[in-house]
């Protein structure tokens, strides 16, 4: 009866064609959702059976070898693959990670265990955490996920202060409580633009890489974002300006410039988007629209810039760097540690 009632809240389009497709597409991606939960759930208890057993012999120290090489004999011959040695391995090391926590309850049965099987390495509980409820409620495909974490992205967003909670959702609700920075990350990074690090690029390469991979770019500026237009047109009486990205954010409720910038920041940088943010404001902001903010995106950052500009001050104009590489730890570290002037 669940599952009928599941289905009787897909509401009727008015094409039989239509309705009867979406039921279907509902009902297979419930499947492999029960599937997904039933399989996680399976590895997991097989982890820890596999745990059980190898303590109660652990005066052998090579027993855990030997076991799990001869189940892997047993189970590949009556069950098929996915129960070579390795894969064995992963299923007691998803058990040694979580044990009976909540988090095994609540978070990691919601995914995969592609997924389950890429966060379980993850270091740091916190982020481990992040990464579980991050995934299911963003439904990052395991591509994405990967993508995530090798380019930091728990890092880059803790450095800004915000790294989101289970009460997010009720948030998001009141988009005039919404801490700005939670949006914006430093540095970007942009590996998929496939361009060498600066100075051996230019701006206009730079804004047709992204142009070519929107929706890699999306994920990467994060939650909310939807592109409008590039080289964006805005007019007074006597002058056109074009501003190289402009996004909605539905969750700040407001616009988003982005000004591309392959080279150092310069304060005349900081006064354009200034001036672009005023003018937008006044010519293109909506009524029920917060005040438009500006992403400047720089291949490098002049600190004495930053801390004597607005941007010192300012809440609707930030500059970010943008790094066309995924970096190691400690290279994100050092372009972190590099910015000694944030705003609390």
């Amino acid at each position: 009866m669940k599952e009928i009632d599941k289905f009787d809240k897909i509401p009727s389009t008015g094409n039989i064609t239509t309705d009867i497709r979406t039921i279907l597409q509902e009902a297979r991606q419930s499947v492999v959702r029960n599937i997904n939960t039933a399989m996680t759930a399976a590895y997991w208890m097989i982890g820890r059976r596999i745990v059980v057993e190898e303590q109660q012999n652990a005066e052998r120290a090579d027993y855990g070898t030997y076991l799990l090489k001869e189940l892997s004999k047993e189970l590949t011959s009556e069950f098929g693959n996915g129960f070579s040695y390795s894969n064995l391995c992963n299923m007691r090391q998803f058990y040694q990670t979580y044990g009976d926590s909540e988090i095994f309850y609540t978070l990691c049965r919601e995914l995969s265990w592609s997924h389950n099987r890429l966060i379980m390495r993850v270091q740091d509980p916190k982020a481990r955490e992040w990464y579980l409820r991050e995934s299911a409620r963003e439904q990052w495909s395991v591509r994405q996920l990967e993508r995530n974490i090798n380019s930091f992205y728990y890092q880059r967003q803790l450095e800004s202060g915000y790294v989101g909670n289970e009460n997010d959702t009720q948030c998001v609700a009141n988009s005039n409580s919404i801490d700005t920075r939670q949006f914006i990350k430093d540095p970007y990074v942009l590996e998929f633009v496939g361009l060498p690090q600066y100075p051996h690029h230019k701006e206009r390469e730079l804004e047709n890489a992204l142009m070519d991979k929107m929706q890699d770019f999306l994920l990467e500026l994060g939650k909310g974002f939807s592109f409008i237009k590039r080289q964006y047109r805005i007019s007074t009486e006597t002058s056109h300006f074009y501003i190289d990205m402009v996004f909605y954010n539905y969750i700040l409720k407001c616009f988003v410039l982005i000004d591309l910038k392959s080279a150092k920041l310069t304060h005349q940088d900081v006064g354009q988007m200034d001036m672009y943010i005023r003018m937008f404001d006044d010519l293109k902001r909506g009524k029920e629209d917060n005040p438009t903010i500006g992403i400047l995106l720089c291949a490098d950052k002049d600190e004495t810039v930053v801390k004597y500009s607005v941007l010192n001050e300012s809440k609707q104009i930030f500059a970010s760097k943008y790094l066309p590489y995924l970096p190691t730890e400690e290279e994100l570290k050092r372009e972190l540690e590099r910015q000694p002037y944030k705003r609390n």
